[in-house]
């Protein structure tokens, strides 16, 4: 048997961690670059995001784990003879799965006969929380370490999330977008819809109106989905806006005539710094259950195709 860890990345609610059994190590946030808060821990996410929201001018900045971060958190499992299987958030969004990475090579030599597996999800948020738990299904279905490794690195091929936020304003303090195409934007009442595959954030396009956004990403994905709504699992997730992903949900069931078994998830500090209050996001994967079906058939179906490929 092997223990699940993952960083903060997957924005995991405390129900969820039990649920699942995932050991989660977090991110730290700082407001003043002197004093450091662990997410969930020192600082919940609503607080953050309330605070972010009240002032404008608050520009906090957040860390990945440290190596010793993860050694604290690996190490009771391999002295209790437990193997390790651990997620990071993306590692071209942070340095998180390289201190995973420093801790598991520093505690190999000290735990020879244990396994410690360090998986970069190249993924982030809703769209790292569905690997995890495809990976706790796979778990809880007996799956070895290694075969679930093996499975996991498939599922998170087909993995994709979508997000459109409130501002611009906030990925221009990142560096994301120039100050004129943040203040052209915010007079035109725009709202950027990005995408984060392969690990990286591309900008898709700008949407005026928040309806509409929600209703392009929404059409787009019922026209990817449609045909193999049954084979994956779906997250929505927010930023201080429960009451339009609770609608957005609705909506997507409605559309794809399914019914989807994660709640709203809150959007954590790791990529809502970058975002801002007020996001919506949207995360698929292919269930794992599915690919092994595939693999029994003998032959792998290509990755859910991306929603750019769907809309072009």
């Amino acid at each position: 048997m092997f223990q699940i860890i993952s960083d903060g990345g997957c924005d995991f609610s405390t129900a969820e961690t039990q649920a699942f059994n995932v050991q989660v190590v977090p991110f730290y946030i700082s407001f003043d670059g002197n004093t450091h808060l662990k997410e969930g821990i020192d600082i919940t996410r609503e607080e953050y995001f309330s605070r972010l929201a009240s002032d404008k001018k608050l520009f906090p900045k957040t860390a990945q784990p440290s190596p010793q971060d993860y050694i604290d958190a690996y190490t009771p499992h391999l002295k209790a003879g437990r193997d390790i299987l651990s997620v990071t958030i993306s590692s071209k969004l942070s340095g998180s799965h390289n201190s995973a990475v420093l801790a598991a090579n520093m505690l190999r030599d000290e735990f020879p006969q244990r396994r410690l597996v360090v998986l970069d999800s190249q993924s982030a948020s809703i769209g790292q929380g569905l690997i995890l738990k495809e990976i706790a299904k796979m778990k809880k279905a007996g799956f070895s370490l290694e075969k679930t490794a093996d499975l996991a690195e498939r599922v998170l091929k087909t993995t994709r999330v979508y997000f459109t936020l409130d501002s611009l304003e906030y990925l221009r303090r990142g560096g994301r977008v120039g100050p004129t195409t943040a203040f052209v934007g915010g007079i035109l009442g725009l709202r950027p819809i990005l995408h984060l595959e392969d690990g990286q954030v591309s900008h898709l396009d700008n949407v005026r109106g928040k309806k509409n956004a929600m209703r392009l990403i929404s059409e787009a994905l019922t026209h990817t989905l449609r045909d193999d709504a049954q084979n994956v699992n779906i997250c929505i997730g927010h930023i201080l806006k429960e009451d339009d992903a609770v609608i957005f949900k609705y909506d997507t069931e409605t559309s794809l005539g399914i019914t989807i078994d994660n709640e709203v998830a809150e959007i954590g500090a790791a990529i809502g710094t970058h975002t801002g209050p007020g996001g919506l996001a949207f995360a698929y994967c292919k269930k794992f259950e599915s690919i092994v079906r595939q693999e029994n058939r003998g032959h792998i179906q290509p990755a859910a195709h991306s929603l750019e490929a769907e809309s072009a």
